[in-house]
C-alpha cells in the first residue's frame, strides 16, 4: 500500500517474474502481465497478453493512453496514475514515506528492509553478484533503559541510528529490525568486505561520546554478517538468520565484536 514507481523514458513491465521492473507477487498476476509504454503524448498502458487481463478504470485494455487519475488493474493489485506536479502524487508519495520510516530513529524500518532484501536478493541471483548483510544489537541494552530510564533508551538508539546512518551509502540500507536490533545490507559486498564494514561500525560506535542528561556513557555493539554470491536460492530470511546466528556467536564471545 502507498508504494510509489516514478516513470522514465523507459518502459516498466509489471508481472510476477524476476526481470520485471515492478514484481508483484501474486498468483493472479501472469509472470509478464502488462507494460507502461512512454509515447510522444504521454503513457500507454499495454496488456502482454495475461491470463486475467489489464484494465484502465475497470474497462479491459490491450492498449490504453493513461490520463491524470486513471486506475490501473493488474491481477489483484491496483494502481493509479498520477501526472507530475499532481498534489495527490506528493500526498501518496508522503503516506509511503511513513509507512517505511520508523518514527523513533527516522531510518528505514523492517517492511522497508524485507522489500529491499527481495529485491536485491533477486538481482544477486540473477546476475550471480554478491550481497552481503550485517545484523547487529546494543550490548546490555537493558541496562541503559534501567539506568537512564526508557526515553534514555530512546535517545540511545537514535544517537545510534544517526552516527551508523553518516557512513552508509546511497545504494546500501540502513534499517531497525526491530528493539536494539539493526541491519545493514550491501549490494555487491562480499563476506570478507562486509565483516570489515561491520568493524568499521563497532569501532565508531565504541569511539562515539554518548551523553544524556548530563550523564557521560560507552555503548558498544555485537555484529554478524551473512552473505551471498548469488549461486544459491536465498529467500530474506534466510539471509537474516545466518546473520542472526553469527550475532548470536558474537555475543557468546563476550559481545563488542564482529562475527562472519
Amino acid at each position: 500500500m502507498g508504494t510509489r514507481y516514478s516513470l522514465t523514458d523507459s518502459p516498466m513491465v509489471l508481472g510476477r517474474g524476476n526481470d520485471c521492473d515492478i514484481r508483484i507477487n501474486d498468483h493472479s498476476v501472469s509472470r509478464r502481465h502488462a507494460r507502461i509504454q512512454p509515447g510522444a503524448d504521454g503513457y500507454y498502458a499495454i496488456d502482454l497478453q495475461s491470463t486475467n487481463g489489464t484494465f484502465v478504470n475497470d474497462v479491459p485494455a490491450s492498449i490504453c493512453k493513461l490520463k491524470d487519475g486513471d486506475y490501473l488493474r493488474v491481477g489483484n493489485c491496483i494502481y493509479r496514475f498520477l501526472a507530475g506536479g499532481n498534489v495527490e502524487a506528493e500526498y501518496h508519495e508522503e503516506i509511503y514515506r511513513l509507512t517505511i520510516i520508523d518514527a523513533l530513529t527516522d531510518i528505514h524500518n523492517k517492511r522497508y528492509l524485507l522489500e529491499f532484501l527481495d529485491r536485491e536478493l533477486s538481482r544477486s541471483g540473477r546476475y550471480n553478484r554478491p550481497l552481503a548483510l550485517i545484523m547487529f544489537d546494543l550490548d546490555r541494552f537493558k541496562n541503559i533503559n534501567d539506568e537512564l530510564g526508557h526515553l534514555g533508551g530512546d535517545f540511545t538508539l537514535r544517537e545510534v541510528a544517526a552516527c551508523v546512518k553518516g557512513s552508509i551509502r546511497k545504494e546500501e540500507l540502513f534499517a531497525r529490525y526491530g528493539g536494539e536490533e539493526f541491519v545493514i545490507v550491501l549490494p555487491e559486498t562480499t563476506l570478507e568486505s562486509g565483516q570489515l564494514v561491520a568493524e568499521r561500525i563497532r569501532s565508531l560506535l565504541e569511539k562515539h561520546p554518548f551523553q544524556y542528561e548530563g550523564k557521560t556513557y560507552q555503548v558498544t555493539i555485537s555484529g554478524g554478517v551473512a552473505a551471498t554470491d548469488g549461486g544459491e536460492l536465498l529467500t530474506p530470511h534466510d539471509l537474516i538468520r545466518m546473520a542472526d546466528e553469527k550475532l548470536f556467536l558474537a555475543k557468546n564471545k563476550g559481545r563488542n565484536c564482529v562475527v562472519a
